[in-house]
Order: C-alpha cells, then structure tokens, then sequence
C-alpha cells in the first residue's frame, strides 16, 4: 500500500473513535451507566492521569520492543478487548477500573499513530499535514453519526459504536503497511541513545517542548467551557455543535496546506501559533458575543494546528529515529494530558468570576510562549 494512504487511512478511522471517546465517554458513564456529575469526574480525572503514565513511559518501553506495525496491532486489539469487558460494569467501582486500564490503553494509539508517521517523513517523501487532516475529517463525522444514533436510540448506543469503530480499525491492521513500520527494533536501538535522558540532552527539544506545551495547554478553557459559555450566550442549543465545528473545519483546511509551509524554521511557526493563541482568547473576553467567538474559531487553524504541526515537523527533521517514540511519549503526556488538566482547574476557577475570563487567563500561558520563541531562537537555531 502507499504510505500517503496507509497513513491517511488510519488518521482517518483512529480519529473515528476518538470522536467518541473525547466527546461522548463522559455522557455515555453519566446516561448510560448513571454515574452522578462528581463520579463522572473523579472517573475521567483519574483516566487522565492513566494516559498521562500510559504514554509518557508505558509507551516508549513497548517501542523499543516491538514494531510500529505491531505495536499499534497490540494496543487496538487490546483497546478492543477492554471496551467489550465493559458490557457487564454497572457499578462505580467496576465502571472505575475499566475507565483507568482503558485509559492507559487506548489513548496510546494517538502518540502511536504519530510516531509511524514521522518515521515514514523520515524515510520517505510524505504529506503529513494532508493525512493528519483526514483524522481531523473522520473526527467531524463521527461526531455527527453519533449525534444521529443517540438521538434515535439513546447514549447505550456510545458504547457499540466505540466497539464497532475499534473493530473495523481491527480489520484495516490485516492490510499491508510500510515496511519501515514493520522493522523490530535492536539491542543498538535500545541502547543510551534511546533514553529519556538523552532526549532531554538534545539541543533544543527541552525549549520547543516547553512551548507547545504552553501553547497547548492553552486551549484548556476552550476544550472544557466553550460549550457552557455558547450557552450563557444564549446560543440555541442546535446550533452549538455546528459553532463548535468551525474550529475542527479551520483545522483541516490548514493541515491540508501546511506542508506548503514546510520551509518555515519551527521558531516562525510557534511563534505565528502564540500570537493567533493570544489574539484568539483577548477576542472571546473582548467581545463577549456569538460573531466575535466565531471569528475567534477560524484561529484554531494555528493555536492548535500550526503549534502541533511545528513540533512534529521539529521532531521528525531534528531527532534521530530511536529517540521519536520518547518525544511523542513526552509530548502527547505533558502537552495533551497534564497540562490540560491543570489548566482545566485554573479556567474553572476564573470562569466562576467571569466566564470570559475564562479565555482571556490562558495568555498567562501563550504570551510567555511567545517570548520564549523570540529569547531562544537564535541560540537553539529551531
């Protein structure tokens, strides 16, 4: 198979589930399995501390082991498995443990996925930001599907579709994948040059990975409260999810370009992501509207894509192979998960004095971000 499709194919379905997982998990414990608000959190809080673990040190270890092919087999036939023992966990403490061993599991495969795909940039002429937009698209229509089946048959349905989807991501493994994702790695491979440590060591990586996780813990308040402030906007409930979209749409339309922008230094592309960040969350709190927070969703194209396409783009010329499972491992825990949660808090607490506020306290994170690039970016040479 082509690598373009073989990559574009698995964005594609990977995305699929986690439409399900990031949006509708929590809705399925609460109306499905009737899990009160506080237990829906305590559940989903402690599944991201498991991710966190999970892919910051449980993932890099099985790299260094296994295949990327393999690897990604594994944890899909596992994520499977986990979702089926679901089925007969109705009480909180069972609904828990299942909630914690499948956030350790499944939430690997996006660093996973992510890693074979810097391996193929690495070896081979690939158009990542054209195959990482078909994940963004398999994103939407997930969303919208789900919408469909639960409002036909209910929130029972969140749990088959996330079965089903798993499933046919099963099937889509029996296909032929590259080869370099096939390659089992050597006792070499494992050696010092693999290590966290040595990571750290790199020239660089430590500054550019403090910026992105800055940049994307910044996107915290937007994640968690977007929807409650459309709603103390006095949004028609209907129309929520279509304003939420526009933010996905403008993702995919500049992932589908962003190679073009390839021969921008990675300083110039975190560097245009803390500015469009911070004009972003000063025009929410600005202009407390419907118009203004629309316009401010056409700027997700570079709060969270450009500054997720700078640091792969970073990783994949910069560091060598065996170190690139380490910086997804690192980067999908501290920028997608931890940082998250903490700043989830903080824009908790600042939404409760004024829900605009809410926004506007993540330029504490974006703007130090954007002096960082401008103070570093001659001496690291990124």
């Amino acid at each position: 198979m082509n690598n373009q499709h073989w990559l574009s194919q698995n964005y594609f379905i990977f995305f699929f589930t986690w439409g399900v997982y990031l949006q509708y998990w929590p809705g399925w414990l609460s109306e499905a399995k009737g899990l009160t608000v506080s237990e829906v959190g305590f559940i989903m809080g402690f599944g991201l501390v498991a991710r966190a673990i999970s892919t910051m040190f449980a993932f890099p270890f099985a790299t260094k082991f296994m295949s990327e092919k393999k690897l990604i087999l594994g944890l899909v036939i596992s994520s499977l498995i986990v979702t089926i023992l679901y089925l007969p966990a109705n009480s909180f403490e069972s609904l828990f443990v299942m909630t914690f061993l499948f956030s350790f599991i499944y939430p690997s495969l996006l660093p996973a996925i992510e890693n074979s795909a810097t391996t193929l940039m690495q070896h081979s002429t690939i158009n990542y930001g054209k195959s990482r937009s078909y994940g963004s698209i398999g994103f939407v229509i997930a969303v919208l599907i789900i919408s469909f089946i639960i409002g036909s048959v209910g929130e029972k349905a969140i749990l088959w579709c996330m079965i089903g989807f798993l499933f046919i991501m099963l099937l889509m493994q029996t296909r032929p994948a590259p080869n370099v994702l096939l390659v089992k790695p050597t006792t070499e491979d494992r050696g010092k040059s693999s290590s966290m440590r040595g990571l750290f060591k790199i020239k660089g990586f430590p500054i550019i990975l403090l910026i992105v996780i800055l940049l994307q813990g910044s996107l915290a308040s937007y994640y968690n409260y977007s929807y409650i402030y459309l709603q103390y906007l006095n949004v028609n409930t209907n129309y929520i999810g279509i304003i939420l979209n526009i933010a996905v749409l403008s993702e995919i339309i500049y992932l589908m370009k962003a190679d073009a922008l390839s021969h921008w230094k990675t300083s110039t592309l975190l560097l245009v992501a803390g500015i469009g960040s911070t004009l972003r969350w000063i025009i929410i709190f600005s202009f407390p509207n419907i118009w203004a927070f629309i316009l401010s969703q056409t700027l997700h194209s570079v709060s969270f894509a450009m500054a997720h396409f700078a640091f792969i783009q970073y990783i994949s010329k910069t560091l060598p192979r065996q170190q690139l499972s380490n910086a997804q491992g690192v980067y999908s825990a501290l920028g997608m998960s931890l940082s998250a949660a903490l700043l989830t808090l903080f824009g908790g607490y600042l939404y409760e004095i004024s829900p605009g506020l809410s926004f506007l306290g993540m330029i504490v994170f974006t703007i130090p971000a954007i002096f960082i690039v401008i103070a570093t970016r001659k001496k690291y040479q990124y």
